[in-house]
């Protein structure tokens, strides 16, 4: 505006032309306003040192028209000059970006439309609201976002002074919406770099409350995705709905009480119950992680509790303490003394103070009399047993411990000595007398011990004149102690206040003072109304008033061991690590196998992988496979050290995707370098380890390297100091964008930044260079990254597709599918060519005919040209490849092998190994042979076009490991693998307008695996927003299938809240499935590890049983053999048990054994890996510290102590608690009776009628190959099912599946929600069992007690818990359903 000033001064303006004023000008007055609009804009110089507003022309003589205009314009010329927007934005010094021109290039650059800005004028000021759009190139469509909003709670920041400034920060908000997960806010003016954090506040409760789709990177992706998610969700919801109420109209949860009928009951002994409060009194912590509720979220909690009926006094000390609104009620319901619960809260039947079947009259008097004060029925029962049945004895336990509940607690022991020349008896007579007098017909003694005092005018609430006594009891420190009681018709907790504070009264103002009787009373009597109006916190007399209330106890918090971090580099030369490189170059042997590397394509490019790496921090290297760039690049870094004299510096750390991969590779460079494996060149994979201290190129699988990473501490700079020793990190591979290898990345990120000396490589055949460039650029943290490209060097090769192959082999399939080619079809030309014909009958399905025939054309063919060479078929599964290496054996020329990850190592190391004279070596693999290793005498391949993929759709919570068509890029690679050694041939089992359809590249793992586990590994490592952390993955994944990873570890009981439980850290640290996990950690814990151990290894591997399709009765009759009635499950831990027990017999023959599998259809090899997974398991465990042994107890420890065998119905509750929340429902049909000559006799039902329930599915079944399939019944009171695995097809089955009880569910599924009209308790948020709301409490309670004692295990793997009380508890509540023995 200064600018446009100048202008006009510089050049006469037209007389009609009003003057443009400035934005920033002074405020004019409505006087003002009123003025005539100027005919000029010269400006006036004056010396006058009179009022410039009268030389303005504002109402004194003449100034003409040109002085009125040039007082603003003169102003700013004795003023300081106006402020640019620049300036008034960023400050006088900033000469930076502002937030607008941000917003507008991060558009620019994404392709979206400018941003539009509406602006709006309130009497707080001004406010902007920005919204963004885009345009579809191809359709031309323009989808606009609604505003950026901010919440109600955060909307005063919003307002501004000026229009300008609430522009500002409505860019800087959507900035932040759209770019949180980069550190744009460095970029940004200081005021609006400080509103950054404000967001990051507001980011995490909108992602706590499930709203991390707001803060995606593109929220037009953002937005289609939940109008999909919604779409889909409103189907999967009215789908539900209708199956429910057709199936189960009880699963409503707003049934009335007539649909909570139908539900199991839970009931808890009083024998079993008193012993479970015992322990909670003794364990019980409440929000042991200090969460603190928000004003807001208190206030909600106790206007809603207020209106079921809860005192507001109660509720408010409640949320003090509690972490949520669950806990909160749950405090209540312990706390408050039962006469003054509401009425939902109590159980059925419910009376006062009245004992059922009392058997000693006597003593219920005694109790009834203890317990009138306030106190617990149950702890009376408890301390009046613990005195041997003296009342006196007892209410003096009972005061004293009341007076030594809650914060102010007192020791009621340590009373002051009075000193009187009287005795005892003398003074209690003498003060009798003297109350007598005092009080007249108030006064009664009930005994020579006991007197009673009436106390007038007490008024509770609209209760006047209630009838009150005191009653004081003489006590063997008389005259100082007397025991206070008091009889009245108040709450429990009010009587017990009045005590309390009585004596607290006595204490501080009655010392040494003998007849304090009469004063006591007397202050009672003066302060009774208050104290009944406001009679203090709960916890202060909640340890007398509820038999479940925590005694006051030292909270044990675990202390987390430091790992040890391992020293920087010295980055020291060391003259004579260079002499030794030298003398071992110049050694035959290493010459020799120097000649042969320097024939790789790797080889022309050394010195610019070596310049590459030295220069950036980041190095991507990609070039086809069977360059070198596996083997050859790190050996050119680690020579380049030793050339430097650093060679003992050097620690290079090489991940692979698979085991394979790094065992091959390790062989290979430690052969190229004429040294052993574990010397110079090492591996690490998971139960198996080869280095030293000399190695300095350590070949690991990804998994590795990510153990160590998330064991170091949590913290960025945790993470950092376990990686003080290593120079270089190599990522091979990286093109497969596996899950592990997307986590790893996301943590190597923020490390670079924290340690510029490491160095960072990023290998693969098909690497999309420029995102990952991109992806470590992306935070302006000055990362530098280099690019290398290395040739290929392949021969020519020649592709065959499906309909060359079918002419090759002259091949007619004897069955008949409909081929999915999804090419135009052509119906005429069909009927004409016979070849579309066999097309169309071979369907999708792989045909092993097919395959077989193809293979022995390909072998004649070469045959007939005296050529060697292997032949190499992909294959999407190991079922498949088994099917096909039967089909390939029945040709006798043929050396079949199969290649896939489960193989154990020997076995995969055959496939280098040449074939024996007169045969062709056939490999039969997966995609582990794409990329990951190289078998070198190929040449020819066949490609099924077809790869197994994990699929998860998160809006069912369904895992699918499906078959599907290959992308592009990995037959790209499978092609490559012909053209090796020479020219090569590929022949394709799938025609070319399939192949145009084929997806360019797979689909990076995290956008189509479930994500508990990576989510869970995100947490240990001390990352509290999760969603945030991965949304700064390469791919980040689908906000809704974080937020439904998330929930479901909540469910498990991995996280509380936003808190690890001890639980979960141990589920971080065991590299095997969370479900696998969790029982293995809870075998550990209640001492039957080694079955817990068998069933996760089974789980891990599969079913040792097999059912040929020819004697699948034969087979189920055997399976039948080894069941109980107790679930699959079991039944393969008996046949494993069985099994092993044979193996350590070493009067036993293998083959023996290997029979009996036969005769029982088991499969000996799969029992083998069993037993080879459990020693893994077990490695693991002692590993994080749970257990001391790292082997299974077996043959080789015969010295070592037998293991505890569990009991089944403890068995079966953790089998089943460790699938939670993957449960179904039992539904029974209605009884039936026979008349029999005893009577009438329930009768089983028919296994078809019993029905089963999930939570996402509706109804499911009991798949056929289960031992529960005819089952009419379950031992143990089981009314659930838990299953591992389900399964899609016609029906939707479930298999794996094991029934359990109501007390294990509720012990062990998720949370217990306490229904509040007194029906009972909700379990995971849709399984309900009818019974009283105190016992769902006691559970929930205790569940935090055995997550306390997994914290106390891990820290002592020692402790021995045959003999705890904890154990023994939630044994004797599965084993007895919660009734007593």
């Amino acid at each position: 505006m200064v600018k446009k000033n100048k202008n006009q001064s510089s050049a006469p303006a037209k007389a009609t032309a009003p003057a443009t004023p400035a934005p920033a000008a002074a405020k004019s007055t409505k006087k003002d306003a009123k003025k005539p609009p100027p005919e000029s804009d010269f400006i006036v110089f004056t010396n006058s040192d009179k009022d410039p507003k009268k030389r303005g022309g504002g109402g004194g003589g003449g100034g003409g028209p040109s002085t009125t205009t040039a007082a603003a314009p003169a102003e700013a010329l004795d003023g300081p000059p106006k402020p640019t927007a620049r300036q008034l934005i960023g400050g006088a010094s900033w000469t930076g970006k502002l937030p607008v021109n941000l917003l507008q290039e991060h558009c620019q650059k994404q392709k979206w439309d400018r941003p539009d800005y509406n602006t709006i004028k309130t009497k707080e000021g001004f406010s902007v609201l920005v919204s963004l759009s885009a345009r579809n190139p191809k359709t031309n469509e323009v989808t606009k976002l609604p505003p950026f909003k901010l919440p109600p709670t955060h909307v005063h920041l919003a307002y501004k002074p000026t229009a300008l400034e609430a522009k500002h920060f409505a860019a800087t908000y959507a900035l932040y919406r759209v770019c949180n997960m980069k550190n744009l806010h460095m970029m940004l003016p200081p005021d609006y770099k400080a509103l950054w954090k404000d967001f990051e506040a507001l980011k995490k409760q909108d992602v706590k409350e499930g709203k991390a789709w707001m803060y995606e990177a593109d929220p037009f992706q953002a937005a289609r995705e939940r109008d999909e998610a919604r779409v889909v969700a409103e189907k999967k919801r009215a789908a539900m709905q209708a199956a429910r109420e057709k199936a189960a109209a009880d699963n409503d949860p707003g049934a009335s009480l007539a649909g909570w009928a139908a539900v199991p009951k839970i009931e808890m002994g009083s024998k079993t119950r008193t012993q479970l409060e015992d322990l909670l009194r003794r364990e019980t912590v409440w929000n042991p992680h200090g969460v603190v509720m928000t004003a807001a979220q208190k206030g909600a909690i106790v206007k809603e509790f207020r209106e079921l009926g809860f005192r507001q006094s109660h509720v408010e000390e409640a949320v003090e303490e509690c972490k949520d609104r669950e806990e909160t009620l749950e405090w209540l319901l312990v706390h408050i003394p039962e006469d003054d619960l509401p009425r939902w809260a109590l159980p059925e039947r419910y009376s006062a103070g009245v004992t059922v079947g009392a058997t000693d009259l006597k003593r219920e008097g005694v109790i009834k009399r203890l317990a009138q004060s306030g106190y617990s029925l149950d702890l009376c029962r408890k301390i009046l047993d613990a005195n041997g049945g003296d009342e006196g004895k007892a209410a003096e336990a009972l005061q004293k411990l009341l007076m030594s509940s809650g914060a102010g607690g007192q020791d009621a022991a340590q009373e002051e000595e009075i000193d009187s020349w009287r005795s005892p008896e003398e003074c209690w007579e003498e003060e009798m007398a003297t109350l007598e007098a005092s009080f007249g017909e108030h006064y009664t003694r009930t005994s020579p011990e006991v007197c009673q005092i009436r106390i007038d005018s007490v008024t509770n609430g609209p209760s006047t004149n209630i009838e009150t006594f005191l009653q004081f009891r003489k006590s063997p420190q008389y005259p100082a102690q007397v025991i206070l009681c008091i009889e009245a018709s108040l709450p429990a907790y009010i009587k017990l206040s009045i005590i309390k504070k009585a004596l607290t009264y006595a204490r501080g103002s009655l010392q040494g003072e003998e007849a304090r009787i009469y004063f006591v009373a007397s202050w009672v009597q003066e302060n009774i109304n208050e104290i009944i109006e406001r009679p203090g916190a709960l916890r202060d007399v909640a340890a007398v008033s509820s038999g479940a209330s925590e005694e006051p106890a030292y909270v044990h918090k675990p202390t987390r061991r430091r790992p040890r971090f391992p020293k920087p580099i010295n980055w020291t030369p060391n003259p004579r690590s260079k002499l030794e490189w030298a003398a071992r170059a110049e050694t035959p042997g290493y010459k020799k196998m120097l000649f042969q590397r320097e024939r790789l394509p790797a080889w022309q490019v050394r010195f610019e992988v070596v310049q590459t790496v030295n220069e950036n921090q980041v190095t991507i290297i990609s070039g086809e496979t069977g360059s070198g760039k596996s083997t050859q690049s790190v050996q050119f870094i680690l020579d380049d050290l030793y050339n430097k004299g650093l060679g003992n510096g050097a620690n290079i750390i090489v991940t692979q995707p698979r085991r394979i991969s790094a065992l091959g590779l390790a062989d290979r460079v430690a052969e190229e370098r004429c040294t052993q494996v574990g010397q110079e060149i090492g591996y690490i994979i998971r139960g198996e380890s080869r280095t030293g201290l000399n190695t300095k190129i350590t070949f690991v699988t990804t998994g590795v390297l990510l153990r160590r990473l998330q064991t170091s501490g949590g913290q960025v700079e945790d993470v950092v100091a376990s990686l003080a020793d290593v120079s270089h990190i190599v990522v091979d591979e990286v093109h497969e964008r596996s899950l592990d290898t997307d986590f790893l990345l996301s943590i190597i990120r923020d490390v670079l930044y924290k340690r510029r000396d490491l160095k960072l490589i990023l290998m693969s055949a098909t690497l999309d260079a420029a995102s990952f460039r991109d992806y470590f650029t992306a935070d302006n943290q000055n990362v530098t990254v280099g690019l290398v490209e290395i040739a290929g060097r392949t021969y020519p090769v020649q592709d065959y597709y499906l309909d060359d192959v079918i002419r090759i082999t002259d091949f007619t399939p004897r069955g008949r599918y409909d081929y999915y080619d999804d090419g135009p079809s052509n119906t005429a030309s069909s009927e004409v060519d016979p070849i579309n014909k066999i097309i169309q009958k071979l369907g999708t399905r792989i045909n092993y005919d097919l395959v077989a025939e193809t293979a022995k054309a390909i072998d004649e063919n070469l045959s007939s040209q005296q050529k060697a060479g292997g032949i190499l078929i992909f294959l999407p599964g190991v079922a498949e490849i088994n099917r096909a290496c039967n089909a390939l054996r029945a040709f006798p020329s043929f050396h079949v092998l199969p290649l896939h990850a489960s193989l154990e190592t020997r076995e995969q190391k055959k496939v280098f190994s040449p074939a024996p004279p007169g045969k062709r070596k056939i490999v039969v693999a997966t995609n582990v042979a794409e990329t990951s290793i190289t078998i070198d005498d190929i040449v020819a391949v066949i490609d099924s076009g077809r790869v197994k993929e994990t699929s998860f759709d998160a809006q069912t919570n369904m895992r699918k490991l499906e078959e599907t068509w290959a992308s592009l890029a990995a037959c790209k690679q499978r092609r490559g693998r012909a053209g090796r050694v020479q020219a090569g041939k590929c022949y394709k089992l799938y025609t070319r307008n399939l192949e145009f359809q084929m997806a360019e590249r797979p689909e990076p793992e995290i956008r189509r695996v479930p994500l508990e586990q990576l989510c869970l590994a995100v947490r240990a490592m001390g990352i509290r927003d999760i969603s945030h952390f991965l949304s700064r993955a390469p791919t980040p994944p689908e906000a809704t299938a974080v937020e439904g990873a998330i929930s479901m570890l909540r469910r498990m009981g991995a996280i509380d809240g936003d808190e690890l439980t001890a639980l979960g850290q141990q589920l971080a640290m065991i590299p095997a499935d969370l479900r696998c996990g969790k029982l293995m950690v809870y075998g550990a814990i209640f001492n039957c590890l080694d079955d817990c151990v068998t069933i996760a290894a089974i789980l891990s591997s599969k079913s040792p049983f097999v059912s040929p399709g020819e004697r699948r009765d034969e087979a189920k009759a055997a399976k039948m053999r080894f069941a109980r009635g107790d679930g699959d499950l079991l039944t393969d831990l008996r046949a494993y048990q069985e099994w092993d027990a044979q193996m350590a017999d070493r009067s036993v023959q293998q083959h023996r054994v290997r029979a009996w599998c036969a005769d029982n259809f088991l499969s000996f090899p799969t029992l083998s890996d069993i037993a080879s997974t459990r020693t893994q398991y077990y490695s693991a465990l002692a590993e994080m510290g749970i257990i001391t042994r790292r082997f299974p107890p077996g043959p080789s420890s015969s010295s070592s102590p037998p293991t505890t065998t569990a009991s089944t119905p403890l068995l079966r509750a953790l089998t089943a608690s460790a699938f939670s929340p993957q449960l179904c429902r039992i539904q029974f049909p209605d009884k039936k009776f026979a008349t029999s000559v005893s009577g009438a006799v329930e009768l089983d039902p028919e296994a078809k009628t019993i029905r089963y329930y999930s939570q996402d599915s509706g109804r499911v079944f009991v798949h056929p190959s289960s031992t529960l399939f005819d089952s009419q019944g379950f031992s143990g009171n089981a009314a659930y099912l838990s299953y591992f695995s389900m399964i899609s097809t016609s029906r939707v089955f479930v298999r794996d599946l094991t029934p359990f009880n109501a007390y294990t569910l509720l012990l062990f599924s998720g949370a217990i929600e306490l229904d509040t009209q007194g029906r009972g308790l909700v379990v995971d948020g849709w399984l309900r069992l009818r019974g009283w709301a105190r016992i769902g409490v006691l559970v929930s309670r205790l569940r935090g007690v055995i997550d306390r004692l997994i914290a106390r295990k891990v820290e002592n793997p020692g402790l021995d818990l045959a003999g705890n009380d904890i154990i023994r508890v939630v044994t004797r509540l599965v084993e007895l359903d919660g009734l007593d023995a």
